[in-house]
């Protein structure tokens, strides 16, 4: 069945075309094949939806053969092994030009005479910064506005040349800006801090933020053990790549401070909950320093033996030292194994309890740790909550509920 203009869609093909193909002079249409491009206007780029409309997870680019294939098969080393034999497929499709034999719908879009196609496409204005033309492979994932679309950039060979994030909201754009910033200041130094992409451009476009990084090395590859703290990696992150920092009481630090300021704007019960645990722990000394801010797996690979960290905008400054490491067995319960918060807060304090003394961090500090990570990760929520991101089911409100339990404080009721 033929499907009108993807942006008037609800689902994740549907957001993703209203934030990359904003403007309404563009006219688009899916169907199965090539669309008749009305007069007055001009093809300007041809996308297979793979696997189908219902079921969008990716736009292929059609500029080419060999640019299809690229844009499937770049990176096929870092996925899930069901999905790299589908991604391997298509690719081959792709790049014997047979996309269509499958009845794989088009996205056609096109532009108005006279306007140029650098002017309404995202991915021909960024080619044109960069100096090259580039093709996009943009990324498809369900609606939600805390998601940002992605594209990857290749040149007319097929290479890999950029990856970019957009942010479409407040909460977006923030992630992206602040992705950018840490880009920027990280060390390259080598040694046992991990190898992170370069900042190739932060620039605006319209209503959105972009963060232009460069591509992965080509051959980097999976972790071979996904499940093992990396702890040598996660303390030249927190360290900045020198030596460890003195300790410091809770009571004082910038971290606590910090906390309380959150806990504040954000109101409601989190405010006691950062109360009792300055209270519980104040005068317990700790380390602190950096964190990556989403260390997990798929955010992590090796190359040449050396291990590759990207997706960093949720790194910050002032954070205990092992906040990565309860980060680590929190989000892998919750989002690899699909257990929700409760399990996912003992798998956390299970990882902390085997992998904390390569941290310096006795029962106390482990406890401290724990809780302390809880109320980043709630606030973290309501920020993006209050910037158009929305709620998470899956934390909200039961991390208030779960350190009302674990900080001995009223639990909120049943509003959150």
């Amino acid at each position: 069945m033929t499907v009108a203009d993807p942006r008037e869609r609800q689902d994740g093909l549907g957001w993703v075309s209203r934030a990359i193909f904003a403007d309404p002079r563009l006219w688009l249409h899916v169907g199965a094949g090539p669309a008749a491009v009305p007069r007055g206007h001009r093809p300007a780029a041809r996308y297979a939806v793979v696997p189908s409309v219902k079921r969008a997870k990716f736009l292929l680019p059609l500029a080419s053969r060999r640019v299809g294939a690229a844009s499937t098969l770049a990176y096929n080393a870092l996925r899930p092994p069901r999905v790299r034999a589908n991604r391997l497929a298509v690719g081959l499709l792709a790049g014997l030009g047979a996309t269509g034999r499958v009845r794989m719908p088009v996205l056609t879009v096109a532009v108005p005479d006279g306007v140029e196609p650098e002017e309404l496409l995202l991915a021909e204005h960024l080619g044109r910064v960069e100096g090259r033309r580039l093709h996009a492979a943009i990324g498809i994932r369900p609606p939600d506005p805390h998601h940002k679309p992605t594209l990857q950039l290749f040149d007319d060979r097929g290479l890999a040349r950029a990856y970019a994030k957009i942010g479409w909201n407040d909460a977006t754009r923030a992630m992206v800006a602040a992705e950018a910033d840490a880009l920027r200041e990280l060390p390259r130094d080598g040694g046992d801090f991990p190898d992170v992409p370069r900042l190739l451009r932060q620039l605006r476009w319209g209503d959105l933020a972009v963060t232009l990084v460069e591509p992965m090395p080509a051959r980097v590859r999976r972790l071979p053990r996904p499940e093992r703290p990396r702890a040598a990696a996660m303390l030249a992150v927190a360290r900045r790549a020198g030596p460890a920092r003195p300790l410091r009481p809770l009571a004082g630090s910038p971290f606590l401070a910090d906390l309380t300021a959150r806990a504040e704007r954000a109101g409601g019960p989190v405010a006691a909950a950062v109360a009792a645990l300055a209270a519980r722990d104040g005068a317990t000394a700790l380390e602190f320093g950096h964190w990556h801010g989403d260390w997990v797996p798929w955010n992590l690979g090796t190359h040449r033996g050396r291990l590759v960290a990207w997706d960093w905008e949720n790194s910050g400054a002032d954070r205990p030292v092992g906040f990565d490491l309860a980060h680590q067995g929190f989000q892998c319960a919750l989002s690899l194994a699909g257990q929700p918060a409760a399990e996912a807060t003992a798998a956390m304090d299970d990882l902390l309890a085997r992998h904390g003394d390569a941290f310096g961090l006795d029962p106390a500090r482990r406890r401290l740790v724990a809780d302390a990570y809880l109320v980043e990760l709630w606030l973290r929520t309501a920020e993006l909550a209050a910037g158009g991101g929305g709620w998470s089911g899956k934390l909200h409100p039961v991390l208030l509920h779960l350190l009302a339990a674990r900080l001995s404080v009223p639990a909120p009721g049943p509003a959150g």
